[in-house]
């Protein structure tokens, strides 16, 4: 049972370039690599739709600055074009992944909203390159 009050579902994007198939474990070193206790993102979803799971649901996340405490981060491997421009990049099992992937969250969660990074007040980013509230809920 999740001790945390969840409200926010918070979709990231890796700001990777679409051939780069990352995955949770080298994400994991990355942010250790900025001090912090591990992954942020509790979810990533690699370029073949396969979701890692990343920090566990029951700690707050370090992905979305003032948010963490009341949210779920779901981070999808890619969001850069070649050009190093934002780019909504995600394969069609990704888009799959991340429908279903979000869709048992609400329901695990039916207060929350589900929102992109870069539509929280004060974030100035592209992430995660796609307008996700208009994709999930149209």
């Amino acid at each position: 049972m999740i001790e945390r009050n969840i409200d926010l579902i918070v979709v990231h994007a890796s700001d990777t370039y679409e051939n780069m198939n990352i995955g949770a474990s080298w994400i994991d070193n990355l942010h250790k690599g900025f001090g912090w206790k591990g992954i942020g993102y509790h979810f990533v979803i690699r370029r073949d739709g396969t979701i890692e799971a990343g920090r566990d649901v029951d700690m707050a996340g370090a992905h979305a600055k003032g948010y963490n405490a009341s949210s779920i981060g779901i981070c999808w491997i890619g969001g850069k074009g070649d050009d190093n421009s934002p780019e909504d990049n995600r394969t069609p099992e990704q888009k799959k992944a991340m429908r279903n992937l979000i869709d048992v969250l609400v329901h695990m969660f039916p207060n929350s909203c589900v929102t992109g990074h870069r539509d929280l007040p004060g974030v100035t980013k592209a992430c995660p390159c796609f307008d996700v509230e208009t994709w999930y809920y149209v």
